[in-house]
C-alpha cells in the first residue's frame, strides 16, 4: 500500500551566522519548542507556492517562488502518531518586507539564534536539519528503523 506523507515547508534564514526561530504557543505540536518558521503545505499549492504562503503569513515577508532553494530534504517518522512526514526546508535568496511576527497566538517570540548556540526547547529534528544544511547534505531520516 502507497504511503501518504504529510508535507511540511520550513523557512531557514541565516543572518550573520544566526537562524530565525520561533517559539511556538498554543499549538498541539510542540507549544513552547522553539523551530524554524514553517507550516503544511495545502491542497492544489506547490511547495514554492506553500513556503511563500507560510513567509508571507507568519513573518510578513514577500518571497518570490524563483528567490527560494531547497536545501535540505527530512523523511521523519512521527513518534507521536506514526505518521511519515517529508519536511522541505528552504533558504531565501531574497525577500522584501520586514521581519515580523504576524502570529503572536502561535508564536510567543521570533529571536535571531547562533548555529552553535540552539535554545531549548527546541523541535527535536530542527538541529539535525540545520547540521545537515551546514554540512551541505541535502537529505537525512529521522525516526525510522535502522
Amino acid at each position: 500500500m502507497p504511503q501518504t506523507l504529510v508535507v511540511g515547508v520550513h523557512l531557514v534564514l541565516i543572518e550573520n551566522g544566526q537562524v530565525l526561530l520561533g517559539q511556538r504557543t498554543n499549538t498541539t505540536f510542540a507549544s513552547h519548542h522553539w523551530h524554524a518558521p514553517a507550516g503544511h503545505l495545502e491542497s492544489e499549492e506547490s511547495v514554492l507556492a506553500g513556503m511563500a504562503r507560510e513567509a508571507d503569513e507568519e513573518l510578513g515577508i514577500t518571497i518570490q517562488e524563483e528567490d527560494l532553494d531547497l536545501v535540505h530534504t527530512l523523511h521523519h517518522l512521527d513518534a507521536d502518531d506514526g505518521a511519515g512526514r517529508l519536511q522541505l526546508f528552504f533558504t531565501a535568496r531574497a525577500y522584501s518586507g520586514t521581519i515580523t511576527n504576524r502570529e503572536p497566538d502561535k508564536c510567543a517570540a521570533l529571536r535571531f539564534w547562533p548555529l552553535d548556540g540552539l535554545p531549548e526547547p527546541i523541535v527535536g529534528y530542527t538541529p539535525d536539519a540545520l547540521t545537515q544544511i551546514a554540512a551541505g547534505r541535502p537529505l537525512s531520516v529521522v525516526g525510522w528503523p535502522a
